[in-house]
């Protein structure tokens, strides 16, 4: 009986959990809204040498295109799970930059207003620490939320912002090709 009992909680646990990256368990599912959504895949940003986060990208259903992805207008999560110690700032420097770099200085200037949103929110956190989790969750009737340990840090409106976010992974240029692959679940 006690092997039973063993045997039922393990199969409780890798369900819980869809994959482990970098001593991250990612889970299978997450609720954003009133949408379930499941994971499409994950894998480890890294700068120079060192591992800086594990990215989590969520989807009301499975997609290996970056296209389409970024056409996708339901709701979405990218969960950004660190592993070291980051300066707000630093974070937020590197996400402005790729964002740039995947778009034309006349999309940028139409984004303007919404970076500056995005960026007066990470300017209000003065670092993010080892095993935080960063949510960048998206409701077609909000916008992209922005929440550090499930605390709501803001909210910048609109689908556009949402996928200028999303090509910071998933653009021409993303911040690192082989993430890209990784959260498109070309594992």
């Amino acid at each position: 009986m006690k092997k039973l009992i063993v045997l039922f909680m393990l199969c409780l646990v890798s369900q819980a959990f869809a994959l482990e990256v970098a001593g991250i368990k990612l889970d299978d599912k997450v609720q954003v809204g009133n949408a379930t959504l499941q994971l499409n895949g994950a894998g480890v940003r890294t700068k120079i040498f060192f591992d800086v986060y594990v990215a989590a990208l969520y989807l009301g259903e499975k997609k290996t295109s970056a296209a389409a992805v970024l056409s996708d207008t339901t709701e979405k999560r990218v969960a950004l799970h660190l592993l070291r110690d980051v300066a707000a700032k630093t974070l937020l420097d590197a996400f402005n930059a790729a964002i740039a770099a995947n778009h034309a200085p006349a999309e940028m200037a139409v984004l303007d207003a919404s970076v500056k949103e995005f960026s007066a929110i990470f300017n209000t956190m003065s670092e993010v620490k080892k095993g935080d989790v960063i949510a960048l969750d998206y409701q077609p009737s909000s916008g992209t939320q922005v929440s550090v340990n499930g605390v709501a840090k803001g909210n910048i409106a609109g689908a556009a912002f949402n996928t200028a976010l999303l090509k910071i992974w998933l653009g021409e240029k993303p911040a690192q090709g082989d993430l890209k692959q990784k959260l498109l679940g070309r594992q």
